[in-house]
């Protein structure tokens, strides 16, 4: 009679904590097509007769060095880069140029675009590729201002040499420079075009938040996990001093020049049916319609034919000779007559979820639950270390108990406390198991058959049940001891005292000496202290959705 109420009421404040921190997500339309044109993805000009047309392979690749400190404003922080510019040998008059900006991670100009940039050379332009400027930020506080900065004045470095035409330097960006180079072209509008690779058209909110929803679909995870998406990904970051996740990729200028999308059918990271109509709308508004789009199929989000992690994974077939056709074409000013979208059918699964937004309140309670409950989880260790230490010391001389724990609740509290926290590290096992899972389709590999990550979602809903309902016994027996230690007639010696009966110590000298929890302070110490950090992991179980069963 008392077990049961008290698992009800339990149970329901965990429920109501992860319905009251749910963020609701449309996933319609789903399945969303971009029929093509043509399969085929070759572009085309009307050459007219006599011109010139550069191929790829036509000129010997020259390669050299430079050195640039560049700054970045928000502290005065400088970094020493290095520019590895490709320059085509024997080639004459001033040459079309290409500055080429990195995607996500830390690459240097020796390992990065070394195909791609030395192919371009090859067809007669001046490539400059350079280490990615990051000074001492990390991946969550990048500062993309001062990156478009950086690449700016590389862009400048090719305007001031002999070979090159200043009015014919562009860009090539993959993945998350396509952010950087929304801002560069803000501040450059002389940048005369933009190759974009998987080109990251929402905010970073928006588009994150569609990739790792879609990528934990793909592998395998139970739809739970979703919950874990939507709440992370509706963090008010701006608390945290992290400003880039609602930074807008889009502006008048974003798409005024002329536009090459290239996607990869395998691509699992990009919105490319919503992304592909943004940026064609945009483009449009800003009167620029010369946007070329193209898909190719087996590749993935930066082209290539398989896994990148691997070394030497080709680039889609057909993509560097149709790149550089479009490049030539465009700087030479020709008219296209290849149609504008070709290759495979492009495709998307979701919606952009772009009714994410930052939600302070949620935010705010995340981080302070997660902060004391680890907190406690810390004290509660150091307290059980000292426990054990001083029971090594006093059994050596055969003193009193430690903690002295009475009517089993040392080993009770020893079970559940286990059983919780194997439960949650049972949940960091599923999740760490779809983290790598969406890595390796990131990179373009297959993840591995869904194991953890499928059925620990239903598991430990059932073990916190099974955890909740063992508290709430243990409550119930701390209920029933004490009120046989006279402890529940309390209210009643207080209102004795007050009304100039015996004194409430003398009342309780009366009562049954024997301990409730423990003969120590310390033991009951412990006990309160591990009981509180318990139910902090399962307000962390509840806020991550855990005590939602449908």
């Amino acid at each position: 009679m008392t077990s049961l109420p008290v698992f009800i009421i339990l149970m329901g404040l965990l429920a109501s904590v992860s319905h009251l921190t749910a963020v609701p997500w449309k996933y319609e339309p789903v399945d969303q097509n971009f029929p093509t044109l043509t399969p085929d993805t070759a572009v085309t000009f009307d050459w007219p007769a006599g011109v010139d047309r550069d191929t790829v392979g036509q000129y010997q690749v020259e390669s050299r060095h430079q050195e640039l400190s560049v700054e970045r404003p928000a502290t005065g922080e400088h970094q020493r880069i290095r520019i590895l510019i490709r320059t085509p040998k024997g080639a004459s008059g001033n040459r079309p140029a290409v500055v080429f900006m990195h995607g996500a991670g830390y690459g240097t100009c020796d390992n990065s675009f070394g195909d791609v940039a030395r192919t371009l050379a090859s067809a007669g332009f001046v490539t400059a590729v350079l280490d990615k400027p990051v000074w001492s930020t990390t991946d969550a506080d990048r500062d993309y201002p001062a990156s478009a900065k950086a690449y700016e004045r590389v862009a400048n470095l090719l305007r001031d040499r002999d070979d090159v035409d200043a009015s014919k330097v562009g860009i090539y960006a993959t993945s998350e420079s396509t952010w950087i180079a929304a801002m560069l072209l803000t501040m450059d509008h002389r940048i005369a075009f933009q190759i974009l690779l998987s080109p990251m058209v929402y905010s970073p909110r928006h588009a994150m938040g569609f990739f790792v929803a879609q990528d934990f679909a793909i592998a395998g995870a139970n739809q739970g996990y979703q919950s874990v998406v939507r709440r992370l990904f509706s963090t008010d970051a701006s608390l945290l001093g992290l400003n880039n996740l609602d930074i807008d990729p889009t502006d008048r200028y974003t798409y005024a020049i002329p536009t090459l999308l290239a996607y990869g059918a395998k691509d699992v990271m990009t919105a490319q049916v919503e992304g592909v109509q943004r940026v064609l709308s945009q483009a449009h508004a800003s009167g620029n319609e010369n946007v070329t789009v193209r898909s190719y199929p087996v590749s993935n989000h930066v082209l290539r034919l398989g896994d990148e992690a691997r070394s030497g994974t080709p680039l889609a077939d057909h993509y560097q000779q149709d790149m550089i056709d479009w490049a030539v074409g465009q700087v030479h000013g020709l008219h296209q007559t290849s149609p504008s979208v070709g290759g495979a059918t492009i495709h998307q699964s979701i919606a952009v979820p772009t009714d994410l937004r930052g939600r302070r309140s949620l935010t705010i309670y995340m981080l302070v639950l997660h902060l004391l409950t680890l907190v406690l989880l810390l004290a509660a260790l150091v307290m059980a270390l000292v426990a054990g230490l001083m029971k090594l010391f006093r059994l050596r001389r055969r003193k009193d108990p430690v903690l002295g724990f009475s009517h089993g609740f040392g080993g009770t509290l020893v079970t559940i406390t286990g059983t919780t926290l194997a439960t949650l590290v049972l949940f960091g096992a599923g999740l760490g198991q779809v983290i790598m899972a969406v890595v390796r389709l990131g990179w373009g590999g297959v993840p591995d058959q869904a194991g953890v990550s499928y059925w620990s979602w239903p598991v430990i809903q059932v073990v916190c049940a099974l955890v909740i309902w063992a508290w709430s016994r243990t409550f119930a027996r701390m209920v029933e001891v004490a009120s046989l230690r006279g402890l529940d007639r309390l209210p009643d010696q207080v209102r004795t005292s007050k009304a100039g009966g015996p004194s409430l110590r003398q009342q309780m000298r009366s009562m049954d000496p024997r301990p409730v929890l423990a003969s120590t302070r310390f033991g009951v110490a412990l006990f309160v202290v591990t009981t509180l950090a318990m139910f902090g992991v399962l307000l962390i179980f509840a806020f991550w959705g855990l005590f939602i069963y449908q």
